[in-house]
Formats: structure tokens, C-alpha cells, sequence
């Protein structure tokens, strides 16, 4: 009954009040990513290239662009539609600046009930506690409003500050998928990792 509710609720986007989500955790709040953000994802994400470079994708010659970050939400905004994907951005509470990002992509239904989560913070705010609160605050949101089961997420056998996270917030390590993901223009190894339903601890 839940599953099937969730579906119907999301494939509409009708959250209480017609409103888009707001979720709210310790210090941050997360929401959908607006046009009205651009100049300030721009500058956080220009300020810290070099911070993000080697945990993400390459960048394509217009990331920065605002027609880029215009087909950007655009994209994001038809994935929240078809229930495929959904991007929020994190921002501090005491002053709305912007901190970074969390993606739940590939969102499968049926017998799977399952998605990947992803994040990223700017360099100025790392480290310090920023992106555990936001993706503690998605947890409730995944398994109780889209009604997953299952979130999985990966990251670079380097990348310890991002293992530390996930192990913080619950997740346990599952595996190792050989070149995986092509981060940086390279096919790279991740270590994956996962967090079920019935596992969540009220912290």
C-alpha cells in the first residue's frame, strides 16, 4: 500500500499543499535547485574546481554557463516528473547560503525500490559536518515519502572523507565495482555501499 501511494504521489509532484519539499535537518535545509540559484552554484562551483575535479565526472567546456545550468533544471525538473531522479540543493539554515548538492538518481520500482544517492559540498564548507546533516535528513525522506527500500551509494577507494560520511549516516560497505564510473576521463574502481529500510537508527 505505501509503495503504491508513493508512486502516485510522486509521479504527480503533489507534496502537502501543492508546495515542493522542503526537508530540514541539523543546520541545513535541502530543496529543488531554481534558475534563481544559478549565480551562486556558479561561484561555488567555480571556486572549487580543483576541490571537485578529481570525485566527479569530467566537466563539459560550458558547465559554468547559465544556458548550461538552464537545460540543467530543465532536465531535473522532467526526472522529478517521471519519478527517474531527484536533485536537491543544500543550503545552511542560519544564513541560506548555499553548501552543495545530493542527487537521487536512478530511482527503480517494482520488486527493487531502490536509488543511488550522490552529493557534493564546495571546498570552503567540507568537512565540517555539512553534507552528513543533509543526507541524514534525506533518509526519511527516501524510505518514507518515495517509499524506498534500498539507497545505495559509491565513491572512490580514495576518497575516505566520503566513505567516513556514509558509514556515519548508517550505510554499510557491500563491495568493490571494478571501473565503475568514469570520474575525471578515467574508468574507475568504487567501493559500494548501502542502506536499507529496516536499518535506519534515529540519531
Amino acid at each position: 500500500m505505501k509503495q503504491t501511494g508513493a508512486m502516485a504521489f510522486m509521479r504527480g509532484l503533489t507534496f502537502p499543499g501543492g508546495q515542493q519539499p522542503v526537508i530540514r535537518g541539523s543546520g541545513v535545509y535541502l530543496r529543488y535547485p531554481r534558475m534563481s540559484d544559478y549565480l551562486g552554484w556558479s561561484r561555488l562551483r567555480h571556486e572549487s574546481r580543483n576541490f571537485l575535479t578529481p570525485w566527479e565526472p569530467s566537466w563539459a567546456s560550458d558547465e559554468l554557463t547559465k544556458g548550461a545550468f538552464r537545460r540543467r533544471i530543465k532536465r531535473y525538473q522532467k526526472e522529478h516528473r517521471q519519478d527517474t531522479a531527484y536533485a536537491f540543493f543544500v543550503f545552511r539554515s542560519e544564513d541560506n547560503s548555499l553548501l552543495g548538492g545530493c542527487t537521487l538518481s536512478n530511482v527503480r520500482r517494482g520488486v527493487t525500490q531502490c536509488c543511488a544517492l550522490g552529493y557534493w559540498i564546495g571546498e570552503r564548507f567540507a568537512r565540517q559536518g555539512y553534507m552528513y546533516a543533509a543526507v541524514r535528513a534525506l533518509i526519511p525522506f527516501i524510505f518514507s515519502t518515495l517509499g524506498l527500500h534500498r539507497i545505495e551509494a559509491a565513491c572512490l577507494p580514495t576518497n575516505e572523507a566520503s566513505q567516513n560520511l556514509l558509514v556515519k549516516a548508517g550505510f554499510r560497505q557491500e563491495g568493490l565495482a571494478r571501473r565503475y564510473l568514469q570520474i575525471n576521463g578515467e574508468w574507475s574502481d568504487h567501493v559500494l555501499f548501502a542502506l536499507l529500510e529496516d536499518e535506519v537508527q534515529i540519531r
